[in-house]
């Protein structure tokens, strides 16, 4: 593949730094009212939004927001799959209709059985995404990786298949999560793929993650936290969300940051964290990047779907 004519540097420049996550939104156990206001205040905001029609009665709730406003209504990044052409159509439908939407801004390439291996060795799949943009049904594409799916997205990249289809990658990255693998990872770099950047805090605070029994919701988690920790302390950085956007935003392939939460106090820490932002020192990044390279090999790589 001929790579000088696959840079991306341009691409996916548009992204507000901090995207809302909406998966909160679908807690049933927090009052509909309750979730309506954090989504106007975050459509106040201005930010990008990201969606599924997977996250419990989320979409109802953004429905009901932005009826409330339509002025207001976010871009957006939806979840779209699963294993077929047809699903896939199916699939973008259940999000935007019941948004009352007629087109998703960016399609999150959520691929399984014979549409992954489609992907991955160039087939017809891409003819349909080129339709699906002519037709303005999806304006863009981003391929979603776990650790399980990294090398669809690694014989994809290196076919050349995704040039002028798929704009970047977005996958779980955080200080405690990297969700590519280690080869993919290093052709991401090399390639100058953009990224965007899934569960900015890796599901809470570092300390409470370390701490708290259950707050971790799998055991690796708490281990990672009790590594990355000190290394958070020795920053001097005082909020784990300043922290965790910070190392985000030390790679320059990385466009937008993804963080959830259904309370303002929360929504106000990630969007003052992501004004003015600074790069973590290096020595701070590559200690994390470290790490990651490490748990990738011991753990991320031999996980079972969905297990992490």
């Amino acid at each position: 593949m001929d790579k000088t004519n696959s840079d991306k540097s341009g691409l996916l420049t548009d992204l507000s730094q901090y995207i809302y996550g909406t998966t909160r939104l679908g807690d049933d156990k927090i009052s509909f009212a309750e979730r309506v206001k954090i989504a106007r205040a975050a459509m106040d905001s201005g930010v990008w939004f990201h969606t599924s029609h997977t996250y419990g009665n989320a979409l109802e709730v953004l429905r009901t927001a932005f009826d409330q406003d339509r002025t207001k209504v976010p871009k957006l990044i939806v979840k779209i799959g699963w294993n077929t052409v047809e699903e896939l159509r199916d699939v973008i439908h259940q999000n935007i209709d019941p948004l009352g939407l007629k087109s998703i801004d960016i399609g999150q390439l959520c691929l399984g059985g014979q549409l992954a291996e489609d992907f991955a060795h160039g087939g017809a799949c891409y003819g349909t995404f080129s339709q699906l943009r002519k037709e303005g049904t999806v304006k863009r594409f981003v391929l979603e990786v776990f650790p399980w799916t990294s090398n669809t997205a690694l014989k994809a990249l290196r076919g050349g298949y995704t040039k002028d289809v798929v704009d970047g990658c977005i996958f779980y990255f955080n200080p405690l999560q990297r969700f590519a693998s280690n080869e993919l990872w290093n052709l991401i770099k090399e390639m100058n793929e953009p990224i965007i950047a899934l569960r900015t805090v890796a599901g809470g605070n570092v300390h409470r993650l370390r701490d708290v029994p259950g707050a971790a919701w799998k055991e690796y988690l708490q281990k990672r936290a009790a590594e990355v920790a000190p290394i958070f302390e020795r920053s001097g950085i005082k909020s784990w969300a300043e922290f965790c956007v910070r190392f985000a935003f030390s790679f320059p392939q990385v466009r937008a940051t993804v963080g959830a939460t259904s309370r303002s106090d929360n929504l106000n820490d990630f969007l003052s964290s992501s004004k003015n932002i600074k790069p973590l020192p290096s020595e701070i990044r590559d200690e994390i990047v470290r790490l990651q390279y490490r748990w990738s090999d011991e753990v991320d790589i031999h996980a079972e779907q969905w297990s992490m």
